[in-house]
């Protein structure tokens, strides 16, 4: 079954997390500079591109634009957080159980020191205190429920992995978490569990960083105050992917887009002016955005999208046909389908992806490229074209 990937948006009150949303999605959110203004959870559909292989292999794909495949992604943009939430402040525990759905995180910071951690405006503010705030009280969260067993661990810790697992799978934390965390300790569940608070937050936070893996978009970057704490922040936080991310200015491109004001597809560093029919002030908006894109290159959204999938979750892109020959299904659809799946998955659990009867007919697979056989084994590989072979 093909389970689709799910990104939330965090971050404090009045970051941009809607503005990054609806730029993601074109999806109506509210959006204003005052703290909470989303407090349930938005839902939509984002994309990420990738070069689609039909130029390559000469085909006429009806799948793509202009040769860039996008590939829709579950995201969601969830309630500002704020200091002490773990302890229900702000939109507390609802905020921390909203995200525990997502596969990984994007974190959209204020990068122009506009606003403090509880999303109130001010000037010069540290956005580094708000990295630092954000991924502790994800962990507190998670050590307070992790305490809510400790009685239950030091009675039987040789059942440790099977209590953990019990309270924290509905999370999205895996026994491949787990044991990697205990791994990277070198201790045993008993070691650990003799621990202070202060060890047992250090290897919760480790779990965290496993399960939910956080990209950083350093948002507003188009204000003249962002750039020196950019700088600061990459240097500080030299190990963390930030990207440097306007979705004020990528939501304007995409809105303009959606007008046939322009021609510009997500995550381009240029666009074209299609109507002649354009206002003054729209004039001056589209230079200004023209402007942005020669100095930076992208807006960011599309990049943090693509950088989280890709990087941090170490997805592939495979395209399963029915026909290797055309590289197409049996209505003649070239490429019809583009599937995100983590690297390593094997022929065999592909055809499980798309059915389960597919996969417990599996009889081989085939290289559409090559038009060779490959086993149930073969381990996949970004851009493969996979025709799979099952019983009746």
């Amino acid at each position: 079954m093909i389970v689709m990937i799910e990104i939330g948006l965090v971050g404090v009150p009045s970051s941009g997390k809607s503005t990054f949303f609806k730029a993601a999605t074109l999806k109506d959110v509210k959006i204003a500079s005052y703290p909470f203004t989303t407090i349930e959870p938005n839902e939509g559909l984002a994309y990420i591109s990738v070069k689609c292989p039909c130029k390559e292999l000469g085909l006429s794909c009806s799948s793509c634009i202009d040769g860039i495949r996008f590939i829709p992604i579950k995201l969601w943009d969830v309630a500002g957080l704020v200091p002490g939430a773990h302890l229900g402040r702000g939109h507390g525990n609802a905020f921390l159980d909203d995200i525990m759905q997502a596969s990984a995180l994007i974190h959209v910071l204020d990068v122009s020191g506009g606003i403090d951690s509880d999303g109130n405006p001010t000037d010069n503010f540290d956005p580094a205190k708000n990295i630092q705030m954000l991924e502790e009280e994800i962990t507190y969260w998670l050590l307070g429920i992790f305490k809510k067993d400790i009685h239950a661990y030091q009675k039987n810790p040789e059942k440790f992995s099977e209590i953990f697992l019990k309270r924290f799978s509905g999370l999205g934390i895996t026994k491949q978490h787990l044991d990697t965390t205990l791994s990277l300790s070198g201790l045993t569940a008993k070691e650990l569990l003799g621990f202070e608070d202060e060890n047992l937050f250090r290897f919760i936070d480790k779990i965290r960083q496993l399960s939910k893996p956080i990209i950083i978009a350093a948002n507003k970057i188009d204000l003249s105050s962002a750039k020196n704490n950019f700088i600061r922040l990459k240097k500080r936080f030299s190990e963390k992917i930030i990207i440097p991310t306007s979705a004020e200015c990528e939501l304007a491109l995409r809105e303009a887009s959606a007008k046939q004001i322009i021609d510009y597809l997500p995550g381009a560093a240029s666009f074209k002016i299609k109507s002649e029919n354009i206002t003054e002030q729209q004039r001056e908006a589209l230079e200004f955005l023209k402007n942005f894109l020669i100095k930076n290159g992208t807006t960011g959204v599309q990049n943090c999208l693509n950088k989280i999938v890709f990087d941090l979750l170490d997805m592939i892109v495979v395209y399963p046909v029915e026909d290797e020959n055309k590289f197409a299904r049996k209505d003649g659809k070239v490429l019809p389908d583009a599937l995100l799946v983590k690297r390593g998955t094997t022929a065999r659990e592909l055809a499980y992806k798309i059915h389960q009867e597919i996969g417990d007919k599996f009889i081989a697979a085939i290289d559409a490229r090559t038009k060779q056989q490959v086993s149930a084994d073969y381990v996949l590989k970004n851009n493969d074209i996979i025709s799979i072979r099952s019983g009746r």
